[in-house]
């Protein structure tokens, strides 16, 4: 229980009708999860509008409401609080309720469009492994400590995430890494909390479905860097044409990683393989079992991130040495004929063409390249002609399939992907809608040496169509048909 004057403080009050010494047991946004001696918060979404459920959240016992607009009949026993915005203050309200729990630890957050994922979930195997006891908050999965609970959105709402923390709090936690997605900044999912650091990956066409047009992704992205305080580090890719962008308003300690730029902290490539690379970072030679230039990038984020956070150098490189990329990220194995089968989350025309580069850094010239690549359903369709254009560019062979079609029908999604063909790439294509169909023939078409690349789901169990989600395994699917000899 938590007294209510000290849940809404300073959350922006307009006015209240009622008495807020109440003890209040839990909060919540979706009226089905209310409790007896429930605060309600009636947010305005883009689904719905939670003022409808008031009355709803009420009979379920609801004591106290924090809305827009207070509703005509009030029963007595209720506490109203208007503000105003709801969601301006769902941050605040959240951050009160359970005690501040990112003030009690060191979040790092990370954005952009690509690489997000694999960042935090590196750092946290490095952390783990120095002997520190970090969280993870993923697209694949949440991490308190070694244990583990799913994820089912990239960035929790701010009761989610507040909640998440706190238990990382209780276990023990020092540091928390968190992907920090565009639609989590604009929808104020991170509103209230305190971050140590942020990270900026790239940025490149993506969620434009959502954002309407690349400005505002790209500002998106950059607010996150606006609200770091000057306690905190923003750590950016500088060889990213946006990458200073970033740092522009922020009062973060500003540092900057790449490549092909003078930088803070800095790498090169000087070998490539299927097994790894030999790079070498701030004048120091390390082997790393990625694979890619881009996973360059990300290992020079961490090896950044652990640095700023006063890690030793030297230990940092020697763990970074033996960690594996996270599921679903360049994750291959060998299999009958030395067939190599590749499984990446590759969503976006930039991740697929790092990796589709990736590839062509290993291999031979010799063996084929077969594609099996398709986009989703109900999300941004610019990116649909872009993706099947790449993935002909760098493939000897394509297979155009279903990805999560969602809501929409298959046909029509290939067909938009289709129109990035020009005569050469829809010669080298062939469309099975069914996705474990292209897979098979994906198989079927692979001699000695080949290499086949699935994109577009990486560590997904499922396959989402017409609403219904049903199992799907991409790599086990690959493993079926291939028989690994490895992995």
């Amino acid at each position: 229980m938590k007294n209510l004057r000290d849940i809404i403080y300073k959350a922006g009050i307009l006015e209240v009708v009622g008495n807020t010494d109440l003890d209040i047991s839990g909060i919540t946004i979706d009226s089905r999860s209310v409790g007896n001696r429930f605060l309600f918060i009636a947010l305005r979404g883009l689904q719905t509008d939670g003022h409808l459920y008031i009355s709803q959240a009420e009979k379920a016992g609801a004591t106290a409401i924090v809305c827009e607009t207070i509703p005509e009949y009030k029963s007595a026993d209720v506490t109203y609080i208007r503000v105003h915005e709801p969601s301006d203050s769902l941050g605040i309200i959240a951050s009160n309720f359970y005690d501040h729990p990112d003030k009690k630890l060191r979040i790092i957050g990370v954005t952009g469009t690509n690489g997000k994922t694999s960042i935090v979930t590196l750092l946290h195997k490095l952390f783990l492994e120095s002997g520190i006891r970090p969280g993870l908050i993923s697209t694949i999965k949440n991490m308190t400590g070694t244990v583990e609970t799913d994820a089912r959105y990239t960035t929790p709402d701010p009761i989610g995430l507040n909640m998440l923390l706190s238990d990382m709090v209780h276990a023990g936690c020092e540091y928390v890494f968190m992907e920090v997605s565009s639609h989590a900044v604009v929808q104020k999912r991170i509103a209230g909390i305190q971050f140590r650091g942020g990270v900026f990956t790239n940025i490149t066409h993506d969620h434009l479905d959502y954002h309407k047009n690349f400005m505002a992704y790209l500002q998106a992205k950059k607010t996150f860097f606006d609200h770091l305080g000057r306690e905190a580090f923003a750590l950016t890719n500088i060889d990213d044409k946006n990458g200073l962008v970033m740092l522009q308003n922020t009062r973060a300690v500003k540092k900057t990683y790449g490549l092909q730029s003078m930088a803070d902290f800095h790498a090169k490539i000087l070998e490539s393989s299927i097994n790894g690379m030999h790079l070498q970072v701030d004048n120091q030679d390390v082997w790393c079992r990625l694979i890619g230039r881009y996973n360059v990038y990300n290992l020079l984020a961490v090896y950044a991130v652990a640095s700023l956070l006063g890690l030793d150098k030297e230990d940092v490189l020697t763990i970074l040495s033996r960690l594996l990329p996270p599921e679903g990220r360049f994750d291959h194995f060998t299999g009958r004929d030395e067939i190599t089968a590749i499984v990446d989350y590759a969503h976006t025309p930039d991740a697929l063409e790092n990796v589709l580069k990736a590839i062509q850094e290993i291999r031979s010239g010799h063996e084929s390249l077969i594609t099996v690549v398709g986009c989703g359903g109900n999300r941004d369709t610019a990116k649909r002609p872009v993706m099947a254009s790449i993935a002909a560019t760098y493939s000897d062979k394509v297979l155009l399939t279903s990805d999560n079609p969602r809501m929409e029908d298959p046909e029509k999604i290939i067909e938009d992907m289709k129109e990035g063909l020009d005569p050469v790439g829809l010669r080298k294509s062939v469309v099975i809608v069914n996705r474990k169909e292209a897979i098979k023939a994906a198989c079927a078409m692979a001699n000695k040496h080949d290499i086949i690349l699935v994109a577009g789901k990486g560590h997904e169990k499922y396959q989402e169509i017409k609403g219904v989600r049903t199992p799907f395994d991409d790599k086990q699917l690959l493993k079926d048909m291939l028989t690994p000899i490895n992995g």
